[in-house]
C-alpha cells in the first residue's frame, strides 16, 4: 500500500528506466515556473488585506520567510506529479516465444575395434564424437538420442532434449562399451527405429555413421532400411575413412617403411549405405577427412530444419498510480499550508 511512498521514485535512474505513452506531457514541467511567475506578475500590485503579524519585513531572510516557499515548493511537486502521472510511466518487458516443430533424431554410432583407426586424427571414433556434439549444438529443442553399435547394438540414451546429458553420454563412450566383435548395421537401424516408431513428430531422422562393412547382427541392413520407410523414418548414412585398394595394402605389408594403412576388411561398405539412405529418401556421404565429416554434419543440420515462428509478447506494467498518490500528498500538503500561518488564507 505505501510503495509509492519513497524518494526513489524520483530518481533519475529511475525515471530513464521507464517508457512513457504520453511523454509530450513531461514538456508541461517546464511551463509550471513561468505559470508561477505570470501569477506572481499579476498580483505584484495587489493589497494584500491580512499580513502575517510575526513576519519581520527589515530581515527577509528570517526562518519564517524561508518557511513560506514551501507553499509554492509544494504546488510545484504536486502539478509535477501530476504530469508524470499522465505521461503514462510505464515497464515493458518484451516476451519472445518460438514456435517450432520438433524432430525426433536417433545418432548411430559404430564403435567397432576399426574406429581406432587414425586416418581421421586422433582416431575415426574421437572425430565422430567431436562431430556429433557440435551438431547437437546446434539444433533448437529437438530430441536426440543415441545408439551404439559394433557386434551388437544397445541404446545409449533414449530421445531427450537435455543436451548436457547427451554430450556426458558421448564424452564416455569407447571401444570397451560392446565386446562383440564385428559391425551389425541392421541391429543399430532398428534399435533406432523401434526408440522412433511411437514417436508423434512430423519428422523422424536416424544419422547412421560406420566404417566397416555390415558383418554381424540378425536383421539384414535393406530390411531394416524398408523398415524404417514404413515408419516414415529417413536416414541419413555416413561411411568414414579411408577406402585402400587390397593390393596396396598387401604391399604396404612387405615394407617395414610404409605407413600403416586401412585394411579392406575395415573398408566401408558404401553400396550397403547407399542402399539405405535411397530406400529411406535420406541421403549417403562419404567422409575422408574430418573438414569433409564437419561438413556433413552441416549438411545434414540444414537439411533437418524447421521453420521457427517468433511470438512476441509485450507485459506492460504501469506506474501512473504512484505519482498520482504524490501529487495527492502534496496538494493536501498546500491545503494544510494555507490555512495555517506559513501562507496567507487570502491568497489566490
Amino acid at each position: 500500500m505505501w510503495d509509492w511512498f519513497s524518494a526513489e521514485w524520483f530518481s533519475l535512474a529511475k525515471l530513464r528506466a521507464f517508457s512513457w505513452a504520453h511523454p509530450y506531457f513531461l514538456y508541461g514541467i517546464l511551463l509550471i515556473p513561468i505559470a508561477f511567475w505570470l501569477r506572481q506578475a499579476f498580483h505584484a500590485g495587489a493589497f494584500q488585506r491580512l499580513g502575517i503579524t510575526f513576519v519581520n519585513t527589515d530581515t527577509p531572510k528570517s526562518f519564517s520567510v524561508w518557511l513560506r516557499l514551501l507553499f509554492p515548493i509544494s504546488g510545484f511537486l504536486g502539478l509535477s506529479c501530476l504530469l508524470l502521472a499522465l505521461a503514462r510511466p510505464q515497464s515493458i518487458n518484451i516476451l519472445t516465444e518460438r514456435d517450432a516443430e520438433v524432430i525426433d533424431i536417433m545418432l548411430a554410432l559404430d564403435i567397432s575395434e576399426s574406429m581406432r583407426d587414425k586416418d581421421l586424427p586422433p582416431s575415426r571414433l574421437a572425430s565422430a564424437k567431436s562431430v556429433a556434439k557440435s551438431f547437437i549444438g546446434g539444433r533448437l529443442q529437438d530430441r536426440i538420442g543415441i545408439v551404439l553399435f559394433a557386434g551388437e547394438a544397445f541404446t545409449l540414451c533414449p530421445l531427450t532434449n537435455d543436451y548436457e546429458l547427451l554430450y556426458s553420454f558421448l564424452d564416455d563412450v569407447s571401444h570397451e562399451q560392446i565386446t562383440i566383435a564385428g559391425t551389425a548395421v541392421g541391429s543399430a537401424l532398428a534399435v533406432c527405429i523401434n526408440r522412433l516408431r511411437e514417436s508423434t513428430s512430423k519428422s523422424k531422422v536416424v544419422v547412421l555413421l560406420s566404417d566397416g562393412e555390415s558383418t554381424a547382427g540378425n536383421l539384414d541392413p535393406i530390411t531394416a532400411a524398408k523398415l524404417a520407410k514404413a515408419y516414415g523414418v529417413r536416414v541419413y548414412t555416413i561411411a568414414i575413412g579411408r577406402t585402400v585398394p587390397k593390393s596396396l595394402v598387401n604391399n604396404s605389408q612387405h615394407n617395414s617403411d610404409s605407413v600403416a594403412l586401412t585394411s579392406p576388411q575395415t573398408a566401408p561398405d558404401e553400396g550397403t549405405l547407399q542402399q539405405i539412405a535411397k530406400a529411406t529418401n535420406g541421403q549417403f556421404y562419404r567422409a575422408t577427412d574430418n573438414t569433409t565429416l564437419k561438413n556433413i554434419f552441416s549438411q545434414i543440420d540444414n537439411l533437418e530444419r524447421v521453420k521457427v515462428k517468433n511470438r512476441r509478447y509485450q507485459e506492460v506494467k504501469d506506474f501512473y498510480r504512484v505519482y498520482l498518490d504524490w501529487a495527492l500528498a502534496f496538494f493536501l500538503l498546500m491545503m494544510f499550508l494555507k490555512v495555517i500561518f506559513i501562507a496567507n488564507v487570502l491568497e489566490d
